[in-house]
């Protein structure tokens, strides 16, 4: 027998339905009445399908119809795709009301240690079947990986977007930098502290192409300084704490991941010229997901929170 090709397009969905149809009701006439189409309707759209197949499916009989060996074996495989179809409109419909999904989020360190966490736990509190992927980088980093669609939005300190096209930013709430050190850092007992006193110890600072080290070498500039000498480089968030929390290292940090620390606490002197805007970024001509959409509600709501707090 010749291969038979059922990607032709000659045989239909409503095909495989009324074949399912006929099996389950063991009449063509009952078929007929479950599907709401008058008999020789049924009957024509069977014999096209035993015509494309080349073979019998069903037997009639005095009180019905029968499968066939090709029948049975047509049949077990229309329930499958039938049922496969149906899977596929409900993820669909999940994937469109949020209710299944993912959401990749790119983070740096403002926002990461509150913000973020608060408004995981409230989105999978809602929504359990969305899956939350985060992945820490600098901001450089991360924006081709969002204009590509490997990752939905960047949350973190706003930093200037300037020529970069495709991307627009939401801003959340304001989150001073400050500076901090361990309890018992020397420089506490020091009347008077200055940001030139701090100088006198080693700093761990991000990354020379951040937005957040360019202002910080602008507040040295501009008090007539010049930037740490001995210093560490790092955009982890976990090395920078444990640094500063068991050496004598000095580290410009979100207010709130100084102020969650208990091992660590700010230092008297102000960083006022460091922007404080923490938000999202995101790409101006694609629309979010469902689950992306979700997660932004979420990030509103909790910020406003903190904000008000």
């Amino acid at each position: 027998m010749r291969a038979i090709d059922l990607l032709n397009g000659r045989l239909k969905l409503r095909h495989l339905v009324l074949v399912v149809a006929i099996a389950d009701q063991g009449s063509v006439l009952r078929a007929a009445e479950h599907l709401r189409l008058a008999q020789p309707a049924v009957t024509r759209s069977l014999r096209e399908v035993e015509h494309i197949l080349g073979v019998e499916l069903f037997t009639r009989g005095p009180r019905g119809v029968t499968p066939t060996m090709f029948g049975d074996a047509f049949v077990e495989h229309a329930r499958a795709v039938l049922a496969e179809l149906r899977r596929a409109g409900e993820r669909i419909t999940g994937l469109a009301d949020g209710e299944v999904g993912t959401v990749t989020i790119g983070t740096l360190l403002a926002g990461s240690n509150v913000l973020l966490p608060r408004a995981i736990a409230a989105l999978k509190r809602d929504r359990p079947g969305i899956t939350v992927i985060v992945q820490e980088a600098t901001f450089d980093a991360q924006v081709p990986r969002l204009l590509d669609g490997e990752i939905d939005l960047i949350l973190g300190r706003l930093n200037p977007i300037g020529d970069l096209r495709g991307l627009r930013q939401v801003t959340l709430y304001g989150e001073p930098i400050r500076l901090v050190a361990r309890h018992g850092h020397p420089a506490r007992a020091r009347a008077g502290l200055s940001l030139a006193d701090l100088l006198d110890y080693p700093w761990v600072l991000p990354l020379e192409q951040t937005a957040l080290r360019a202002e910080l070498e602008q507040v040295f500039r501009a008090g007539g300084l010049e930037p740490p000498g001995d210093l560490v480089e790092c955009t982890s968030v976990l090395t920078v704490r444990t640094l500063v929390r068991d050496t004598d290292m000095i580290a410009a940090l979100p207010q709130l991941v100084a102020e969650t620390d208990g091992d660590i606490a700010p230092l008297p002197v102000p960083l006022e010229t460091v922007r404080r805007q923490v938000g999202v970024t995101l790409p101006a001509h694609r629309a979010p997901t469902p689950s992306a959409r979700l997660m932004l509600d979420h990030l509103r709501r909790e910020a406003t929170k903190i904000a008000a707090a």
